[in-house]
């Protein structure tokens, strides 16, 4: 069931791709896996069109984002929509670069696996070579929430392979985002004798796990992807004592190189050459995400490096509507 079945509906292809980088991965995870791509409706291969990758957030998978919306639109069903609107016509990828612990950031890490070469090395150039899509000047890449952080991350260390970046609501403002979060964490720990390995198992054991619980996890799996350590259970570990919740300064220093805002010191001016940086964010961020954003935006005024920073009056969940705005933007830069 569609919202609108009057509007021309383009195609979702549904692929597999078998990676080469993702063999030996830290976790096991599978190195075959599915992968959509929206074309537009009347699309014909030759038509050279730009391409858009999608970076879900975390607890996703781009997937994910073909499913069924009630009372709402998929994202290939907004795509749809958006074209006959008049949005430049794209092809739009969907990678599904889920893993073991859930969700992904869309680098390279030792924890984890090479997910920025999986994207940039395997899933972009096959995409264009089965639809003659993208190319140099015509590569872009979205996401929200941990793909705001792939989007961030991708184009100040992947200086000319993305052309057009958007950060929606992208993980940055790490002293913002993860101090007051960890001491939450604590105390879910606190019931499993502190241990990262005895709460991981007991949660994903439950029925049904809560929404304290499962921020829980997520935050302890982001030390696989900013502070691997391969001695511990799933090279996860946290950057504080869980008993005292002391800082423990050379750990926390490893979270903090791959925070964006202060990534953007050594490498923003990765991010002039793009043409076009989008960024949006909730000003009530549930994860106080806002604030991380304000700088990031600050740091690009003061280096006068073109830039677009919307607030919306809304929090973290539940903001796909926000693409009617950067999705347009995207595909013009690109077109």
């Amino acid at each position: 069931m569609r919202k609108d079945h009057t509007i021309p509906r383009g195609e979702l292809h549904r692929l597999v791709h078998k990676s080469i980088v993702l063999e030996g991965n830290a976790l096991g995870d599978p190195v075959e896996r599915e992968l959509y791509v929206w074309t537009p409706p009347g699309w014909k291969a030759g038509e050279k069109l730009p391409l858009l990758v999608d970076l879900k957030g975390y607890s996703s998978s781009g997937l994910a984002h073909a499913n069924w919306q009630p009372f709402s639109e998929n994202v290939p069903e907004r795509l749809d929509r958006l074209t006959h609107e008049g949005m430049a016509r794209c092809v739009v990828a969907f990678p599904d670069c889920f893993t073991k612990l859930f969700g992904n950031q869309y680098l390279n890490s030792i924890g984890t696996g090479r997910y920025a070469d999986y994207l940039c090395d395997e899933i972009v150039p096959f995409v264009e070579a089965k639809f003659g899509c993208g190319g140099k000047g015509r590569r872009g890449v979205f996401g929200k929430s941990s793909g705001g952080y792939g989007a961030a991350w991708h184009g100040m260390n992947r200086p000319g392979f993305w052309d057009a970046i958007s950060i929606n609501s992208g993980d940055m403002g790490f002293d913002a985002l993860y101090i007051p979060a960890f001491f939450e964490d604590l105390d879910v720990l606190r019931k499993y004798e502190y241990s990262i390995e005895k709460t991981w198992r007991a949660l994903i054991a439950k029925k049904k796990m809560g929404f304290k619980e499962s921020v829980a996890l997520m935050d302890c799996a982001q030390g696989a992807f900013y502070d691997p350590d391969p001695t511990q259970f799933m090279n996860m570990r946290l950057p504080l004592d869980p008993y005292t919740g002391e800082f423990i300064p050379e750990r926390w220093n490893n979270w903090l190189a791959h925070d964006p805002v202060v990534m953007f010191d050594n490498l923003g001016e990765h991010l002039r050459g793009l043409k076009l940086l989008y960024m949006d964010c909730g000003n009530h961020d549930n994860f106080r995400i806002q604030y991380g954003m304000r700088r990031f935006a600050k740091k690009l005024s003061a280096a006068a490096i073109a830039h677009t920073y919307d607030e919306f009056d809304d929090d973290h969940m539940d903001v796909d509507y926000r693409m009617d705005v950067f999705l347009p933007k995207l595909a013009g830069a690109l077109g």
